[in-house]
């Protein structure tokens, strides 16, 4: 099977930047040891720090679909309640 990747956009409110950074780095750990999960990287952009990215890379999109359902997500999406302006996700396939 194809491996997924996903690339995930997060801009905060100016005022939440923090909060939102500190949210975000506590998905690391736990989600770097779920199944299937082969890189989950944050990145926080040079010239807007209220911009934050994850590139992730996947198994499968079962196993990317079985992490969104886990409950470190729903802890982190009420914790951030109000504090993100925007959120994209692109799931991706490698073609070269």
């Amino acid at each position: 099977m194809t491996q997924l990747i996903i690339v995930a956009n997060i801009k905060a409110n100016t005022y939440k930047i923090d909060l939102v950074k500190s949210e975000l780095l506590k998905l690391i750990e736990v989600t770097r040891a779920e199944k299937g999960c082969i890189n989950y990287d944050l990145h926080q952009d040079n010239e807007n720090s209220a911009h934050f990215v994850f590139y992730e890379k996947w198994e499968t999109r079962e196993l990317w679909q079985a992490h969104m359902a886990n409950t470190h997500l729903a802890e982190y999406i009420v914790a951030t309640e109000g504090a993100v302006t925007e959120f994209t996700l692109s799931e991706m396939t490698v073609i070269a």
